[in-house]
């Protein structure tokens, strides 16, 4: 199990670090038709990868696999494979932590959909 430094997001459950707050690219309020933040990222730590399947998402059908932490095998979230549409390359590969304990020190602004980690003195 790896130990990250600084602000990290963790399991919900178990505390298990996932990722630092440096490698979030967006949060998003609104996903999945319902009010929750999830975190798109380029890297994560501490999890094991589902089998491959087919999603229909908001944005379209995409080939994703669920992300569950390696210390207690709550499912965390999912990254994703493969889109389908063009406009959604660009999520090939990366990660969406959905199910995690926020960041201590950290707050969240918002703009239009997404939410930005600015550190707070």
């Amino acid at each position: 199990m790896v130990t990250l430094e600084g602000n990290v997001y963790s399991c919900k459950h178990c505390k298990t670090h996932l990722a630092v707050c440096d490698d979030i690219i967006s949060k998003v309020s609104i996903m999945n038709n319902k009010m929750n933040a999830t975190c798109l990222i380029f890297h994560r730590e501490n999890v094991t990868v589902g089998e491959k399947e087919q999603r229909m998402m908001m944005t379209g059908m995409h080939i994703v696999v669920d992300i569950f932490c390696v210390t207690c095998g709550s499912i965390v979230g999912w990254k994703y494979e493969s889109a389908y549409e063009k406009s959604q390359k660009y999520k090939e590969g990366k990660y969406i932590l959905e199910r995690y304990a926020k960041p201590i020190n950290y707050r969240f602004w918002t703009q239009t959909i997404c939410f930005k980690c600015i550190h707070v003195e």
